[in-house]
């Protein structure tokens, strides 16, 4: 099982821009964290959105963190990319597992979902001052 490549990129992302706080022009980032340029601009976008990046528009325009790095945790960027992270879709409440799960509840669902928190605190114990 591994993080998508959208998630992976973005980790690339994030950990060039903490290096050292300057901006850059998407370009430059791509080159520096080998995205294409064209996937670069997919991800800084939703980075934008979630407020872990800035962008700065015009001739003298391009992308700068917009929090310090100790603030910004793994786990914030991959689900900024992926969405909650959860072990398994039985955990997401509009997946319904049928009579396989009815009566007394999953004792599997259980299980994924103590993974699924423990994957979540290790992820956002981790951020980009510590890696």
């Amino acid at each position: 099982m591994y993080i998508n490549l959208e998630s992976d990129y973005a980790v690339r992302i994030v950990s060039f821009l903490c290096r050292d706080g300057m901006k850059y022009d998407a370009k430059t980032i791509a080159e520096n964290t080998g995205v294409t340029l064209r996937f670069a601009l997919k991800i800084l976008r939703k980075l934008v959105a979630a407020g872990i990046v800035k962008s700065y528009k015009g001739t003298q325009g391009g992308y700068k963190i917009a929090k310090s790095a100790d603030e910004i945790t793994l786990l914030e960027v991959i689900e900024t990319m992926e969405g909650r992270y959860c072990f398994s879709r039985c955990l997401n409440e509009e997946h319904n597992c049928g009579d396989w799960c009815s009566g007394m509840g999953c004792k599997v669902q259980r299980v994924y979902s103590k993974i699924t928190d423990q994957v979540r605190e290790e992820l956002s114990k981790v951020t980009f001052k510590t890696i």
